[in-house]
């Protein structure tokens, strides 16, 4: 059996450009219309960035993080930066996101792309290498600036995402009550089915397909994975990619509505930065101690994963 890691889970943080895009905006845009948007996705408004770069809306979900716990940010030597919208092709969006928070101490800054399961993967890579004793302290972020790869004049793709960041600070632990589950997984997407080479591309259905049928069956694997059961899980934090996806999940494992956290009406798909910005509310809505945390995700790739914290 593989070893999971024990990470203590310090702060998280978010950033949410002020700029909304209402679904109103939209059908000034394409041939769309509220109503189409909310019963097909959920989606009533999400973010634009407009003169923010990811790695600026990164840099304010890290400080969020960071003052929440009045934490010595010179401990972090460790950043992981899960984006499909860096800044530029090098150098990475975490060095400059360790430039803007003035860490000039050695720092092992890189990013990653997993597309939508971007922030379980840095999550999973960040917590290993925390365990070989070389780090104090991981930062890892998940984030994007979608906007600037949406194709405006295709109704089925632009009415679903928005951009954000979500950032997570963590250490490594000692404690059994700390143990961490992952389960992250890919396998090739031979057809394009969900691309992005200049503008997102996106065949609907059969996105919809492979995520509602991948996220039960991650779900399972993790709670098989962690010798636990729903009854063991406070809450399901997913991908917040469309709400009918998220149903029928629900429909199809028998886990109720209630056991999923949902802010997909306010902020759209903000792909790596869907998971983090959801967890960080939920922990600001809920003054919770002691209670296990399950994520799942999947995205292009196609990648898929999993995770069961302890907060």
């Amino acid at each position: 059996m593989i070893k999971q890691p024990m990470i203590k889970i310090i702060s998280t943080g978010k950033y949410i450009p002020p700029h909304i895009v209402t679904n109103q905006d939209l059908e000034k845009l394409v041939d769309t219309s509220d109503d189409w948007i909310t019963t097909r996705t959920g989606i009533k408004r999400r973010r634009k960035a407009i003169n923010e770069l990811t790695s600026d809306m990164a840099y304010y979900a890290a400080i969020d993080a960071i003052e929440k716990a009045n934490y010595d940010q010179t401990k972090i030597d460790l950043i992981i930066m899960a984006t499909i919208t860096g800044d530029q092709f090098t150098p990475s969006t975490a060095n400059f996101i360790q430039a803007k928070l003035g860490l000039e101490h050695q720092v092992m800054s890189f990013d990653i792309n997993a597309a939508c399961t971007g922030f379980v993967y840095a999550l999973e890579i960040a917590s290993s290498m925390l365990q070989t004793g070389r780090f104090r302290s991981a930062l890892i972020i998940g984030g994007e600036k979608l906007s600037k790869v949406i194709d405006y004049t295709d109704r089925n793709t632009c009415v679903l995402f928005g951009d954000g960041a979500g950032a997570m600070i963590i250490e490594p632990s000692q404690k059994e009550q700390d143990r961490a589950y992952f389960y992250n997984a890919a396998y090739p997407d031979k057809n394009n089915t969900l691309t992005v080479i200049d503008k997102i591309f996106m065949d609907g259905k059969k996105v919809y397909q492979f995520a509602v049928d991948i996220m039960e069956k991650s779900i399972h694997k993790i709670l098989d994975v962690a010798n636990l059961t729903m009854d063991d899980i406070h809450m399901i934090i997913p991908h917040q990619a469309n709400e009918r996806i998220i149903q029928s999940v629900s429909k199809s494992s028998g886990i109720p509505m209630n056991k999923f956290m949902l802010n997909i009406s306010e902020y759209g798909n903000t792909s790596a930065a869907s998971i983090p910005i959801t967890i960080a509310e939920y922990l600001e809505k809920h003054n919770i101690t002691n209670q296990k945390i399950l994520l799942v995700g999947f995205g292009g790739g196609f990648t898929w994963g999993s995770a069961i914290l302890q907060f």
